[in-house]
């Protein structure tokens, strides 16, 4: 199907130049440099299908590699077993059995509590199970825009070449990491909430917090790529187009995506490591990661640690980041003359910071009732992190459309054509 679409896509390029390919080839990038025509479309449709086919088969083989490592954890106790075995050798047979049987105990249950690999029991929205189906309706028309809204961004970029800039670039990036981020999370939480499928597998568990936090972590990265294009367009307006060209917001693009998957792969792999003797109850309508390392009987102060400094990681640069860029942003308009430059000039950045706001608030304050709000009651927590994850991939598509009037044009001339067929 890729390749077809590579096939279809590079078919209607015109070639009036040069038709050498230094190549023993025919790549794709290589043919596409040829064409005399727009090529945005090319790039980026190939720039999608490398991310999703690279980033799919690193992960698989990262949680493959990362099986093997546990595999090893047997062959360390049974060097800790003989170890004791020949320090104690003259004493007599009752030390020597029960210092063999402890470690191949915990060996023993740890590896056949992976081997069999228990499902988690997600709860949903503990407290507020008279609601839930209230709860769930809500959570459902959320995701029916985010899905509806951001597929129509994308749609509409993707067939206007007019809007193949690096604004819209940059909102097509955020509309894609929306759809995947609200995808991870509320197909589960539906059939917890409707037809109490609370049940899911240890993996699958682990799947989707990877891709929750992770898409999160991307989402904060593409905010920072809009906020670089709003300074350059307002601080070298007529230097935008040659600063950021598409081959520069591809690599913006591809970086974002690789700083996610870097920071955020280790969450599921050191919670490999951990061991779940007791309960398996996630009181949570998701699999959340702090939700996940509360369950373990076993020490879990690294993956705390990593889960923290991760969060503060990206966070706090990222807000920094955005922060040093309005700043600038502020200090060049205050240099422009006349009131009403000023307010164009300010009107241009009104949906990102609406977008910002929808993302760092709530989930700056999930965080921080999560970790150190122990009077803020469960279920708010839940219901508040829930939202979290939908209600920005709803609300983006409706912010961009309603303010952009180049996207909320080419929406409504797309409905009228339609209406008239």
């Amino acid at each position: 199907m890729a390749l077809d679409c590579f096939v279809a896509i590079s078919h209607g390029l015109p070639y009036c130049g040069s038709h050498t390919i230094a190549y023993t080839y025919c790549e794709h990038m290589a043919v596409v440099k040829l064409a005399c025509g727009a090529t945005t479309v090319d790039n980026l449709y190939a720039f999608a299908v490398e991310i999703f086919l690279g980033a799919g088969d690193v992960a698989f083989i990262a949680y493959s590699y990362g099986q093997i490592v546990d595999s090893d954890v047997i062959h360390k106790n049974m060097a800790k077993m003989w170890s004791r075995f020949r320090k104690n050798r003259n004493h007599d047979f009752g030390f020597f059995a029960s210092s063999l049987s402890k470690p191949l105990m915990t060996t023993l249950s740890n590896s056949s509590w992976r081997l069999i690999e228990p499902s988690f029991f997600l709860i949903g929205i503990p407290g507020l199970e008279e609601s839930q189906h209230w709860i769930a309706l809500l959570l459902c028309v959320l995701y029916l825009l985010a899905l509806l809204g951001n597929v129509t961004v994308l749609f509409t970029i993707w067939t206007d070449p007019s809007l193949h800039q690096p604004m819209y670039l940059f909102l097509a990036m955020l509309s894609g990491t929306d759809l995947v981020l609200a995808s991870s999370t509320a197909p589960k939480t539906l059939a917890v909430l409707l037809v109490h499928a609370h049940e899911i597998g240890y993996t699958v568990c682990l799947i989707q917090m990877f891709f929750i936090h992770a898409f999160s972590s991307m989402e904060s990265g593409v905010l920072v790529a809009m906020a670089l294009d709003r300074y350059v367009a307002i601080c070298h307006p007529l230097h935008h187009s040659t600063i950021l060209h598409p081959r520069v917001i591809g690599r913006i693009g591809m970086a974002v995506l690789v700083r996610g998957i870097l920071l955020l792969l280790p969450f599921p792999i050191l919670l490999r490591r951990l061991v779940f003797c007791q309960a398996t109850i996630i009181g949570h309508a998701y699999c959340e990661h702090m939700a996940v390392v509360k369950l373990s009987c076993s020490d879990s102060t690294v993956n705390r640690a990593y889960g923290l400094a991760v969060a503060l990681l990206v966070v706090g640069l990222d807000v920094l980041a955005i922060g040093v860029s309005y700043a600038l942003i502020l200090q060049a308009v205050l240099k422009v003359p006349g009131g009403e430059a000023r307010l164009k000039a300010f009107s241009t950045c009104g949906s990102h910071i609406c977008v910002i706001l929808v993302f760092y608030v709530p989930g700056m304050f999930s965080f921080l009732t999560h970790r150190f709000g122990r009077q803020v009651p469960h279920h708010v927590h839940v219901l508040l992190a829930t939202l979290y994850l939908l209600v920005p991939p709803a609300l983006n598509p409706l912010v961009y459309g309603v303010k952009t009037q180049q996207i909320r044009q080419r929406v409504l001339r797309v409905f009228d054509i339609k209406g008239q067929i």
